[in-house]
């Protein structure tokens, strides 16, 4: 009997209309274009406008694109998993109204949250579902309204992160091919470098909190790159050395697109070529949960079936990973 693993066979993608440029940015804070794109690669984010429109908005349009791009029935998913920093909701799960939405009426869903490694870590766990040989097809969403949680007025804050999502589709394969090996990590002393004070159930919403502008994200942005820098590199570079894995057997590196030094950093330590790198930071910035989907949606056509991805990530908490994938299948 052959190993069962579990692969990528869809995937999708959304992002809102709205294009907040640098040069727009210029009129809301002080900055500029030159100073934002030269410490961020960062050109233009989408943000989702409307009213009562969140993160589930964005979820269900990329669920929707990798329907149909695959042509899938939803009535086949077994699960839904969202993986988001910015739930609709505090309590109802955003994956469950999802899943409704999209037609997936055989699903159980829920959601996951490890901010920015969201993704990454929803890979592992949608993998381990398909290889127990529970269940047959995994939908994985990555998707942030990171536009809800941010200060316009801090400059810091508001020049990186963007809104839009992308959702994958893991079945069971017994080729070999998709998720190869993963080095998952987490530790506790990032808690105090990149949050949000309030709204939680340590520091409650308030009229005070309100007023004190608490419940926007803070990043103390040194920090927080510095450990970022060290930790995708490290891990990129173990999975590699773990896997027999040279420069030349690895085809894309899918990176966490939240600093284009920082993914170019992770490339150099992997000694990558630029063009073996997936970048479009620059037309979305940090998407959080919905960088690494994006990627794999707006590149699609660079995938051959046997294609070596490694995946690698970091985010608040501090969480970070990298994941092996191999490709399985070429777009028809």
């Amino acid at each position: 009997m052959n190993t069962i693993t579990a692969a990528i066979t869809a995937v999708g993608g959304y992002v809102p209309d709205f294009v907040l440029s640098n040069k727009l940015l210029e009129t809301m804070v002080d900055t500029n274009d030159e100073w934002i794109t030269s410490r961020t690669g960062i050109k233009e984010r989408r943000i989702l406008k409307g009213d009562h429109l969140g993160t589930s908005f964005i979820a269900i349009k990329a669920a929707e694109d990798l329907l149909k791009r695959g042509n899938i029935n939803p009535a086949e998913i077994d699960m839904v998993i969202v993986a988001t920093t910015t739930p609709d909701l505090p309590v109802a799960a955003t994956a469950v109204y999802v899943a409704t939405e999209i037609g997936a009426v055989n699903a159980f869903a829920y959601d996951l949250q490890a901010a920015c490694s969201g993704f990454l870590f929803g890979m592992s766990t949608a993998a381990a579902y398909i290889q127990s040989g529970r269940y047959k097809k995994v939908l994985l969403i990555g998707a942030d309204k990171m536009s809800s949680i941010i200060d316009y007025t801090d400059r810091a804050t508001c020049i990186i992160f963007g809104d839009g999502g992308g959702a994958v589709l893991f079945e069971p394969n017994e080729e070999g091919l998709g998720v190869q090996d993963e080095f998952l990590r987490s530790d506790g002393i990032g808690r105090e470098f990149l949050k949000i004070d309030a709204g939680g159930s340590i520091l409650p919403a308030s009229a005070e909190t309100v007023a004190n502008r608490q419940h926007y994200v803070f990043q103390d942005g040194k920090t927080v790159f510095k450990y970022a820098v060290t930790g995708m590199a490290d891990v990129s570079a173990k999975i590699m050395e773990r896997n027999n894995l040279s420069n030349d057997d690895v085809d894309w590196l899918v990176a966490h697109q939240a600093n284009r030094r920082i993914i170019d950093a992770t490339a150099n330590r992997m000694e990558l070529d630029e063009s073996k790198v997936l970048i479009n930071i620059e037309k979305y910035g940090n998407t959080t949960s919905g960088t690494l989907p994006l990627l794999l949606s707006d590149f699609e056509d660079k995938f051959k079936k046997g294609d070596n991805l490694i995946f690698a990530a970091f985010g608040g908490g501090f969480t970070w990973g990298a994941i092996y994938l191999k490709w399985a299948y070429n777009k028809q």
